[in-house]
């Protein structure tokens, strides 16, 4: 039933942070026989759970999770290796006779699936990169990141500036090959049949969520776990830790502002990550069904829409 013609069938349900992915998800991977692989690329990060609404011990004990809690803080995962573990646990369902559910809201994450991205094969230049690392230290991230600019400004666009990771490997790419980082991502067919589903929320009631889900952050002891981060040894400035609220709350551990002036800051955020989400997925790609989850539970439409999409008939 998973194959589809000669590819295999991939179930993506994608959407802004807060829109309700994480319930659907668990809800539709329940009844239609999925596992959930997650493209998100907060939660790949052991202890990082509350701040990234990571799904709780009960969510991931209804059904199979991939690819959450696989490194440590002080870790990186690139986008090479997330594909190359992606693809695997992708074949991994299938051999086990049922359908894959990729989740997420990290846009370069779920394309480099759905759209079959090559990324440079460019080995790392330890020599260069030590030398961009101490460049970085010097200038700060911002203005390294402004340097990116001047060199490959469509690469900078898809980089956020305090991705300090993502643009050190763009720029050593660039220097080593003298040709734009933006240049050298390959793009090949999708190996997968995709059936791609997206949810939105009308802007006002996405951003009342989110608030919501701050405040409750916070109630469920976030300070307490970025404390024990820090008390374990992971430095602040890790770019684990520059995710939106740990960076913030972070500040407010060392004096620098208010409780008040970080959860502000974080509301202020997050709703910049939510339109920078929304120009990775537009609600005019033909490839994308959306779904308004504000009006009604679309789950039976999206069995149904799953069930037609792959029928062997």
């Amino acid at each position: 039933m998973p194959l589809y013609k000669s590819k295999k069938a991939l179930i993506v349900l994608l959407g802004p942070t807060a829109v309700g992915k994480t319930k659907l998800a668990i809800e539709l991977a329940e009844q239609m026989e999925m596992e959930i692989i997650s493209a998100d690329s907060r939660l790949f990060y052991r202890g990082m759970d509350i701040g990234t609404a990571k799904p709780g011990p009960e969510e991931l004990s209804r059904v199979p999770h991939h690819l959450i809690d696989v490194a440590d803080p002080d870790g990186t995962w690139s986008l090479a290796e997330f594909q190359q573990a992606a693809e695997s646990r992708i074949d991994e369902i299938h051999k086990r006779g049922k359908y894959p559910l990729m989740v997420g809201g990290s846009g370069q994450y779920l394309r480099s699936i759905t759209d079959g991205w090559l990324p440079p094969k460019l080995p790392p230049n330890p020599s260069l990169r030590t030398a961009l690392e101490n460049w970085a230290e010097e200038i700060g991230k911002e203005a390294l990141h402004a340097r990116l600019a001047a060199l490959d400004s469509k690469a900078a666009v898809s980089i956020d500036a305090r991705n300090l990771r993502r643009t050190l490997r763009a720029l050593e790419v660039t220097l080593s090959t003298g040709v734009p980082f933006s240049a050298q991502r390959g793009k090949s067919e999708s190996k997968y049949h995709n059936l791609v589903i997206g949810l939105i929320r009308p802007r006002p009631e996405l951003y009342a969520r989110i608030d919501t889900r701050i405040e409750a952050m916070l109630t469920a002891g976030w300070l307490d776990e970025i404390q024990d981060l820090l008390d374990n040894g992971y430095s602040p400035d890790l770019p684990s830790m520059s995710a939106i609220g740990y960076r913030q709350l972070i500040q407010h551990l060392q004096g620098e502002i208010t409780l008040e002036e970080a959860v502000a800051h974080i509301k202020k955020a997050t709703r910049i990550f939510v339109r920078r989400q929304s120009n990775w997925f537009k609600s005019s790609d033909p490839n994308i069904r959306w779904f308004d989850v504000s009006e009604s539970d679309p789950l039976l439409e999206i069995k149904a829409l799953a069930s037609e999409t792959f029928s062997p008939n």
